[in-house]
């Protein structure tokens, strides 16, 4: 069996698995489409982008694989595996070169999304991957509202402390070195008489936009109001635009549901720990709730991917 990187030699054999990608990194599938696009292939041979797609070979069989690094640097991401029916014997020796590759960027965790039915699932697992919450991703519908979308507005720096205390009420203690916010103010926030009600993080893309929010229960800032302003900004009007709902803000399904947002299956957001730092003993006791008995590869220090 031989791994290695993708060259342009291989771009010619790639349109036979374009109709037959398993999609991993929901945030990708809906801004940007197709991965095995011509564009999107492309783009990932560019030793300046943080992304890195491999392909393992053995006996006529081939299976590509897709990694982004994403956030502040310690995450990256799996984005496909391709041909998504054909995952044969060759896929764990290709997620464990993946994982590699990711450590070596100075990656702390690799995570994928999946469904849970998918055969991808299992052996995920037998890599060293562990379920760490799931999800479900919820498709706007195209007409626009007539509620007032004023307000949300851009986030501003006064505003990134509320939003990280926002973020510490909401996201799991032991989730917060995987599912880490922005350094710097980004998104949108919503705010009230009684201070900031909400907030979202945006990704944007060729063909669609992410919505990726934060609010709690008792907020009047959803979804309704969001849809207003997605469907009130040019750029966006004709453009898919998805909410993500995770497991630990489950109240949000009922009056995406009750807007006429298009629900898709329920997914396994899955994480991989990569490497260990000095800092590290600090979560290691919490992350090893979420991590279970899986077994990862081989660490790969932080040294050893600046060489």
């Amino acid at each position: 069996m031989t791994v290695r990187s993708l060259d342009f030699l291989d771009l010619p054999f790639l349109s036979r698995y374009s109709q037959d990608v398993l999609p991993l990194y929901s945030a990708y599938s809906v801004t940007r489409g197709n991965p095995l696009n011509a564009t999107a292939l492309l783009s990932s041979l560019n030793p300046r982008r943080n992304l890195y797609t491999a392909i393992a070979t053995e006996n006529g069989n081939s299976l590509i694989g897709q990694i982004a690094l994403t956030g502040e640097g310690t995450t990256a991401r799996l984005v496909f595996l391709a041909p998504g029916r054909q995952l044969g014997g060759l896929a764990l020796s290709l997620l464990d070169h993946l994982s590699k590759q990711a450590g070596e960027w100075g990656a702390l965790y690799l995570l994928a999304e999946v469904d849970e039915d998918s055969l991808a699932f299992p052996l995920l697992r037998q890599a060293g991957f562990a379920m760490y919450a799931w999800q479900r991703v919820w498709k706007l519908p195209a007409f626009p509202t007539q509620t007032d979308a004023s307000v949300w507005r851009p986030a501003q720096e006064t505003d990134w402390p509320a939003v990280q205390s926002l973020h510490g009420q909401i996201v799991p203690a032991m989730l917060h070195v995987i599912e880490e916010l922005p350094r710097q103010a980004s998104g949108l926030v919503c705010a009230g008489e009684g201070g900031l009600q909400a907030y979202t993080s945006l990704t944007t893309g060729p063909v669609g936009v992410w919505i990726q929010p934060l609010v709690p229960p008792d907020s009047g800032c959803f979804p309704a109001q969001l849809l207003a302003l997605v469907r009130a900004n040019a750029r966006w009007k004709q453009r898919t635009a998805a909410v993500c709902v995770r497991s630990y803000q489950a109240w949000l399904e009922t009056p995406l549901a009750e807007l006429g947002a298009g629900a898709g299956p329920r997914q396994a957001v899955m994480v991989k720990r990569l490497a260990k730092t000095v800092k590290e003993a600090q979560v290691v006791p919490a992350m090893e709730q979420v991590l279970g008995k899986a077994k990862p590869a081989a660490p790969v220090s932080r040294a050893e991917g600046k060489k």
